[in-house]
């Protein structure tokens, strides 16, 4: 998983091959991932303005981010549950782990609530990347072309784009936002593995990921 803003390309390097959670506008000349993307070839469903479905387990937990962390999802319902639940959970997880940068604590609850195995143990170190730098990621992202399949009602997968183009690193001492220009590089391709566990919570097990992808360009 590489969601990896220009600060933290260095910090972050041990990461970035198999983690990519958040970047910021990024360089031409970034490295890209060479891993094949499961689904990436499937056709998305089609988008509707509705929103996914909304799992809400009794223990789920309360993301509250900063005002100026701002997201889009152009993920439409499927008509399926699971898939629609998929979609959702995996909403929630992302903004997770922009809530445990902003919290500075790469053990924060919320996203260990959404991640297991492989992806929880890269979601951490790219977090504490964060926390050494002393910064955190602003702006706004979109996610969409969300392409969702589940297998036995248990495993999952999941691809889908998104724009970094307008989310950038903000440091924590000098409260100065690091605005890097838009390039290719600031689209990426996701692809997750996820499980059903026994909370009902669809988790994250692995994430990959594909920088300047031409399936994610405007």
């Amino acid at each position: 998983m590489t969601r990896r803003p220009r600060l933290l390309t260095t910090a972050a390097a041990g990461v970035t091959a198999a983690l990519l959670l958040t970047g910021c506008g990024g360089n031409d000349d970034d490295t890209k991932a060479n891993d094949k993307i499961a689904g990436a070839d499937t056709t998305p469903t089609t988008p509707t303005p509705s929103t996914p479905t909304q799992s809400t387990p009794a223990d789920r937990p309360k993301i509250d981010l900063p005002s100026d962390l701002m997201y889009t999802f152009d993920w439409p319902k499927t008509g399926d549950p699971d898939k629609d639940a998929v979609l959702s959970d995996s909403e929630q997880s992302i903004k997770a782990v922009d809530l445990a940068i902003v919290n500075q604590n790469a053990l924060d609850d919320a996203y260990r609530f959404y991640y297991e195995g492989e992806a929880a143990a890269q979601t951490q170190q790219f977090i504490e990347a964060y926390v050494k730098a002393h910064a955190r990621t602003t702006g706004s992202y979109r996610y969409y072309n969300p392409v969702v399949n589940v297998s036995g009602g248990s495993t999952a997968s999941l691809v889908y784009c998104e724009d970094q183009g307008k989310a950038y690193d903000l440091y924590l001492k000098t409260k100065k936002a690091d605005k890097t220009p838009v390039t290719k590089n600031s689209y990426v391709l996701y692809s997750s593995q996820l499980k059903k566990n026994d909370k009902g919570v669809w988790a994250v097990e692995k994430l990959m990921s594909q920088r300047g992808s031409a399936k994610c360009q405007p």
